[in-house]
C-alpha cells in the first residue's frame, strides 16, 4: 500500500507556513518605534516653531549631535556583546586635554599628540576588557572606577583649567576633522563626514560580517558562543578598545570646534549615549544590536533637546522628557517583542 507524505486530508497538497505580513515585518524590526518617534518630533517642532526646521538650526543641531553620536555607535556593538562602558565621557574630556597639553608644551607635533591621545584610549579601553574578562568584574563597577581615575588625571594635569587649542588654525589635521564648508545655506563640519563613515562601517560589520555573528552570540549566549569556537573574550576586548578610541576621537573634534579643551567636558555623556542607545532598540542585557536604530536614537535625544529650548520650555526640563522617552521606548518595544514572539 502506498502512502503520500504531505498531502491533506481534503486532497490539496500540504502548504508551508504562510509568509509573514508586512505589517508584521514592519512591527518586528526595532527601529521602527524610534523612527516614529524622530518623525512625531519634527512635525511638532517645526508646526510649533517654523525657526526649527531653518538651514541654520538643522546646522546647529548637526554639529554637535554628530560628537555624540560616534561614542554611540561603537556603544551599541559593545552593549550588543552584553557590556557597556561608562567611562566614555570621561576619556571625551581627558583625551582632548591630553592631546593639546602634549601640543601646548611643545612635546609633540598636534599629529603627533592626536595619535597618542588615540593610542592612550585603547589602552583604557584594554585595561576595561582585561578587568571585565579576565577578572570577571562586571562592566558596570570597572567603568565607573574608570571613569573616577580617567576624569581625576585629566583635573590633575590641568589643574582644573581648560587648554587651549587656537593654535591649531592652519593645521591639516584640525582641518581634516573639523573643517567646515556649505551646502547652500546649510553649514556642515568634516564629523558629520566620520559619523556617517563610521555608521556604515559598523553596520555593516555588525550584520554582514562573522565579527558580527560573533559580537550578537557573545552577548546573547556566552557559553554556547564559546562552545562553538567564539573568542568571547577577545571580541569583547576589542570593543571596549574600540568605543574608548571613538570617545577620544569625538573629544578631539569637540575641543578643535569650540577651541577649548576642558577637563569637565563630556560629564553625564556617558548616561546619554546609553540611552540613545537603548531607544533606538539595542537590547540592554545584549545580543541584540542596531546600528540604524542607534541613529535614529542619537537624532531623537539631541532634536529634543534643541526643540524643547525653541518652543520656550525651560532647558532644565530636558531630563523630564528623556525620562519619558525612554520609559515610552522601552515599553513599546516590550510589547513589540512580546506581540512578535505571539505570532501576531
Amino acid at each position: 500500500m502506498s502512502v503520500r507524505i504531505g498531502v491533506e486530508a481534503t486532497g490539496g497538497e500540504a502548504a508551508g507556513p504562510a509568509p509573514p505580513s508586512l505589517l508584521r515585518r514592519l512591527t518586528a524590526r526595532p527601529e521602527l518605534g524610534p523612527f516614529l518617534l524622530l518623525v512625531a518630533e519634527l512635525a511638532v517642532f517645526g508646526a510649533i516653531n517654523p525657526q526649527f526646521l531653518s538651514p541654520q538650526n538643522i546646522g546647529n543641531v548637526l554639529t554637535f549631535t554628530v560628537e555624540l553620536g560616534l561614542i554611540a555607535l561603537p556603544m551599541t556593538l559593545l552593549m550588543t556583546s552584553g557590556e557597556f562602558d561608562l567611562s566614555v565621557g570621561s576619556v571625551f574630556g581627558f583625551s582632548a586635554v591630553l592631546m593639546w597639553t602634549l601640543f601646548n608644551t611643545e612635546v609633540l607635533s598636534l599629529p603627533a599628540a592626536f595619535l597618542v591621545a588615540l593610542l592612550v584610549a585603547a589602552a583604557i579601553g584594554l585595561a576595561n576588557g582585561l578587568f571585565v574578562t579576565k577578572l570577571k568584574i562586571p562592566s558596570f563597577l570597572v567603568t565607573l572606577g574608570m571613569l573616577l581615575v580617567v576624569r581625576g588625571t585629566a583635573l590633575f594635569i590641568t589643574d582644573g583649567f581648560p587648554q587651549r587649542t587656537w593654535k591649531s588654525s592652519g593645521e591639516w589635521i584640525a582641518t581634516v576633522l573639523v573643517g567646515d564648508f556649505y551646502i547652500g545655506p546649510l553649514r556642515v563640519y568634516m564629523s558629520l563626514f566620520w559619523f556617517v563613515l563610521a555608521a556604515l562601517l559598523l553596520g555593516y560589520v555588525l550584520t554582514q560580517t562573522k565579527a558580527g555573528n560573533w559580537i550578537q552570540a557573545s552577548g546573547g549566549n556566552p557559553a554556547a558562543a564559546r562552545a562553538r569556537g567564539v573568542d568571547v573574550e577577545r571580541t569583547k576586548i576589542a570593543l571596549f578598545m574600540l568605543t574608548s578610541v571613538m570617545a577620544a576621537l569625538a573629544g578631539i573634534i569637540s575641543s578643535i570646534r569650540t577651541s577649548a579643551a576642558n577637563p569637565n567636558s563630556g560629564m553625564g555623556y556617558e548616561l546619554e549615549v546609553i540611552a540613545m542607545v537603548v531607544i533606538g532598540g539595542t537590547a540592554l542585557m545584549g545580543g541584540r544590536g542596531t546600528i540604524i536604530g542607534t541613529v535614529l536614537g542619537v537624532f531623537i535625544l539631541r532634536t529634543m533637546r534643541n526643540g524643547i529650548v525653541l518652543i520656550g520650555v525651560p532647558g532644565l526640563a530636558y531630563n523630564i522628557f528623556i525620562g519619558a522617552i525612554i520609559l515610552g521606548m522601552m515599553s513599546l518595544h516590550s510589547w513589540l517583542d512580546r506581540r512578535h514572539q505571539a505570532g501576531g
